[in-house]
């Protein structure tokens, strides 16, 4: 798992934001980095599970210096999100989707009238900017995700089809009894019961199914008409690129582009979580399909 050096940490504390609460009491502080153009999309980057916006300043300054503006956030109970994890009452993903983002996109289109908003989402991230992108049409102007993908047990293939099916469900399983997962096989560190359980259902029956949802969200994204940027990585072990593909398939409607990373490309770090360190090499492909569709290679 990727970590901020001491100075980038102090450097991200320093960048200008602002503060959004939701209706539930839950507090983000939303960073960003304005582009020179008023109207320069705007990328807003949704972390993966247990990770940090701060692990993702790099990728932040990258995205800023082909011309776009940035907008960073932790997830409900990371980083810099109050309460802290262990502090709020449990929740899963339809809070992050129905609740937390349309707060914090009326902040982003607020500071960026505008200027259209694209998501970028880094694995569960990825998850939540495409429910929220296929549920809220017109919110965003596209999605990119990388590490992404369904973590349906079926689409990692027959040699792991066990491991796949055992660890994620028990996963599920201590999240249902504990009422938290509290770190271990596959997900080191500790995260809320709620995520954890929509997470294994997920894995279990390839649909999503949030706890106390009224929305039919495969139905939603079956239909998602959006532009999206599927990036999938050659040493990824926990979003492969079967993972990546079989959730593509379920966006009939999205105009897809893939972006497979492997051993050709010039970008060094191939695993779920390292490249984060070829920040500059994946900011100049997003940053170019952004603004004219440009397939990144």
């Amino acid at each position: 798992m990727t970590t901020a050096t001491p100075e980038s940490r102090s450097e991200f504390s320093t960048l200008d934001g602002t503060q959004v609460q939701t209706a539930d009491g839950v507090t983000f502080t939303v960073r960003w980095l304005p582009a020179e153009r008023a109207d320069a999309p705007v990328v807003l980057i949704l972390t993966a599970m247990a990770m940090k916006a701060k692990n993702y300043y790099a990728l932040a300054k990258a995205l800023n210096a082909q011309g776009l503006s940035v907008v960073t956030t932790d997830l409900r109970a990371h980083g810099e999100a109050r309460p802290a994890l262990g502090e709020h009452k449990d929740f899963g993903y339809r809070e992050m989707i129905e609740t937390d983002l349309p707060a914090i996109l009326t902040a982003v289109e607020q500071r960026f009238p505008d200027a259209p908003v694209h998501l970028f989402g880094h694995s569960l991230g990825g998850q939540l900017a495409l429910l929220f992108a296929a549920a809220e049409p017109g919110k965003v102007a596209s999605v990119t995700v990388i590490g992404t993908g369904t973590v349906f047990w079926y689409a990692f293939g027959p040699r792991r089809w066990f491991e796949a099916l055992s660890q994620i469900q028990w996963i599920g399983l201590t999240s249902r009894i504990k009422g938290f997962w509290p770190g271990g096989v596959l997900i080191p560190a500790p995260m809320p019961g709620g995520v954890m359980i929509d997470w294994s259902i997920h894995s279990l029956t390839s649909y999503y199914r949030p706890r106390g949802t009224a929305r039919k969200y495969n139905s939603l994204l079956a239909a998602m008409p959006l532009p999206v940027l599927a990036i999938s990585l050659s040493e990824d072990v926990l979003g492969p690129k079967s993972n990546v593909d079989f959730l593509v398939s379920r966006m009939p409607a999205a105009r897809v582009t893939q972006w497979h990373i492997d051993e050709k490309s010039e970008i060094a770090h191939r695993d779920h979580f390292m490249w984060v360190k070829d920040a500059p090499a994946i900011a100049a492909g997003v940053a170019a399909w952004i603004t004219t569709g440009a397939q990144p290679v």
